[in-house]
C-alpha cells in the first residue's frame, strides 16, 4: 500500500523519529533506544514513513540505517502554505479596519489632532 506523508506525520511517534533521524543518520536499533516501544512497533514506523517516502532505508555492511528524504515534507509546507496566506490576508484586513476605527474615534473624540 501506498500512503502519503499526511498519514505518516498524524502519528506523534513517526513525528519525533522524523526528527531524530533529521539531525543524523541512524541505523534502527540506535532509533529504537531512543522510544519506550517494543522494537517491532519502532519497525511499524518505520516501514510506515518508507512507504510514504518520508526515509531512506541504506544497507552499510550488516547495519540499516534510517535517512530523512526531507523533500517529501515539502507536501505538507505547501498545503499549509494556502491556509497561511488565507489568514495573513484576514489578518491585513482587520488591521485595517482597525486603523479606519481609530482615525475615525481620533475625528469625533472632540479632541484637536496635531
Amino acid at each position: 500500500m501506498r500512503r502519503d506523508v499526511f498519514q505518516a506525520i498524524a502519528d506523534p511517534t513517526r513525528r519525533d523519529i522524523i526528527k531524530l533521524i533529521a539531525r543524523q543518520q541512524l541505523n534502527l536499533n540506535s532509533v529504537a533506544e531512543h522510544f519506550n516501544i517494543s522494537r517491532p512497533a519502532i519497525s511499524k514506523h518505520i516501514k510506515i514513513l518508507t512507504e510514504c517516502g518520508l526515509i531512506d532505508i541504506q544497507q552499510q555492511g550488516r547495519e540499516r540505517y534510517c535517512r530523512l528524504q526531507g523533500e517529501k515534507l515539502n507536501e505538507v509546507s505547501d498545503w499549509i502554505d494556502q491556509f497561511r496566506q488565507i489568514w495573513e490576508a484576514r489578518i491585513d484586513s482587520f488591521e485595517e479596519y482597525l486603523e479606519q476605527l481609530q482615525t475615525k474615534s481620533g475625528k469625533h473624540d472632540g479632541r484637536k489632532r496635531d
